[in-house]
């Protein structure tokens, strides 16, 4: 069983599927950065100068200047902001995560099939059972080849 085991850890796919959740992750961190910092920034300030970021609803009834007073207080709150910058960050790593499912696919589809291998036995004409190409006789049927 730890032979298997260690067959598993070291065959490609682990390896391959390793780097590719330590790349989604920090592509991930990349996605949320430009959300929180370049795309809502813009956005509030269409609308009036709001902070996406810092809108939430206190359900303890009392009002709170900041999302971090609301936090250091320890009160129950409905958070739309930072709702609202998860989804669009999530919007937007699937869509770059579809495209790029999309373009693997592509290349996928116009890699050529691979040769098929030479063959390395034949059928004897006798006993129909198959032998090695080189053979001379058919170990089965003494038959010449």
């Amino acid at each position: 069983m730890l032979s298997e085991f260690k067959k598993f850890l070291i065959s490609g796919n682990v390896v391959d599927m390793a780097v590719g959740f330590i790349f989604g992750a920090a592509f991930a961190t990349v996605v949320k950065s430009l959300v929180t910092n370049v795309i809502m920034p813009p956005i509030g300030l269409l609308m009036g100068g709001v902070d996406f970021s810092s809108l939430f609803i206190a359900l303890d009834g009392k009002e709170y200047p900041s999302l971090s007073a609301l936090d250091a207080a320890g009160a129950p709150a409905i958070k739309l902001g930072l709702f609202v910058n998860d989804a669009i960050s999530f919007t937007i790593l699937g869509f770059v995560m579809f495209l790029m499912v999309k373009a693997y696919n592509k290349l996928k589809a116009a890699e050529p099939a691979p040769e098929p291998a030479a063959p390395t036995t034949k059928v004897c004409g006798e006993c129909a059972m198959e032998i090695p190409l080189a053979a001379k006789i058919c170990p089965h049927c003494r038959t010449a080849q």
